[in-house]
């Protein structure tokens, strides 16, 4: 893969979009097709993983969830881990914008890695400045 590849991270937003076929489901998958020839990277944090996962049990049951997870396993993404790092940036982008720990995840993981922020969330809008974001549509 291209080292200058372009870096895309993917917040709960995108993902749930993506599995659910809503509005910002077609870029998505055009990331993921990139990604999967080899032309960017993309990136989803375990935190956001979570949150996916935990949106589809509320919402679908358990059974749903666990279909989710083994297909986001299948994507051609990398799940990044929560490892001190991340978190200590999660929790540094958390005490100075307003917006959810799971998605200072998600910008802490731009910041680290470059790259843009692919979201719908209007939460992100308190991050304009500081990071990229590719908006798909927001949820109302």
């Amino acid at each position: 893969m291209n080292a200058e590849a372009e870096v895309y991270v993917l917040d709960s937003f995108a993902m749930l979009a993506y599995l659910q076929g809503e509005a910002g489901m077609e870029r998505v998958k055009g990331v993921l097709k990139t990604a999967e020839q080899g032309n960017c990277h993309a990136y989803l944090s375990l935190i956001n993983l979570g949150e996916v996962i935990y949106i589809t049990e509320r919402e679908r049951g358990l059974i749903e969830a666990q279909a989710v997870l083994a297909l986001v396993e299948q994507l051609p993404l990398q799940v990044l881990a929560a490892s001190r790092e991340a978190v200590l940036g999660a929790a540094h982008v958390k005490a100075n914008y307003p917006l959810s720990y799971a998605d200072a995840f998600a910008v802490a993981a731009v910041q680290s890695l470059g790259g843009t922020v692919l979201t719908g969330d209007p939460e992100f809008h308190a991050v304009e400045g500081v990071v990229a974001i590719e908006w798909l549509a927001e949820a109302k």
